[in-house]
């Protein structure tokens, strides 16, 4: 019987897995309260480095929610792409002196003119919620890892409940920034941060390509 229940566990688990995509276009459609506290719970189950910050009493990790058109959300969609600007001129600028660099981060300056050029920050604003995920720094500074392992339980859970997920990876470069911080009522500095943005997906993806396991694993003795 338990063999049976672990099998048919798995089998969800690994269509969780397989069906796991970035999102990056949303219905206008909010998504219930409930099922964004689900997302959450399973952000607060995920592992944080407990000898880099103590106990789970020192609230290590906090969740903030933020709506499409609210008043937050008008407020640091700005910053958000303003961050953007910032760097990409300093992008500009290091690929002007240092070839090596204009070599391996030519795509990555072409999206954030893109951005630029636009004008929002895919994610903020563009989904019915973005949340902000801040892990109090300790030492080692392990924060980072450890909002990783949080994004992907809410990413799987997002997943399992029909939901479109989409990191906002700018958001780690507001974690010092004081008007994002007050915005969100924390001390800049004192935590990293990492966003993404939930909602109803407007399109319906073909799933991951992955070469098989056996090509990419190898056994050492």
């Amino acid at each position: 019987m338990y063999s049976d229940l672990f099998e048919q566990r798995n089998m969800y688990l690994d269509q969780i897995l397989g069906e796991r995509r970035s999102h990056r276009t949303f219905t206008s459609e909010y998504p219930p309260e409930d099922e964004i506290r689900r997302i959450l719970h399973a952000g607060l189950l995920a592992p944080f480095a407990a000898a880099a910050v103590g106990t789970s009493h020192d609230y290590f990790r906090r969740f903030f929610v933020i709506g499409r058109g609210s008043k937050a959300m008008n407020t640091m969609a700005p910053l958000a792409l303003a961050q953007v600007q910032r760097m990409g001129d300093g992008l500009e600028k290091e690929m002007a002196k240092n070839p090596a660099v204009r070599e391996k981060a030519a795509a990555f300056a072409q999206r954030l003119a893109m951005i630029r050029k636009a004008g929002i920050v895919p994610g903020v604003g563009t989904a019915p919620f973005y949340i902000v995920v801040a892990e109090r720094r300790g030492f080692p500074p392990v924060s980072l890892q450890s909002l990783a392992h949080c994004m992907e339980n809410m990413w799987l859970k997002a997943t399992a409940l029909g939901l479109g997920f989409q990191l906002v990876s700018i958001t780690s470069q507001l974690s010092d920034d004081p008007a994002f911080c007050e915005v969100l009522g924390i001390s800049p500095g004192v935590w990293d941060l990492m966003g993404c943005a939930v909602g109803y997906p407007a399109d319906e993806l073909s799933p991951s390509i992955r070469p098989p396991v056996n090509d990419v694993t190898c056994w050492l003795e």
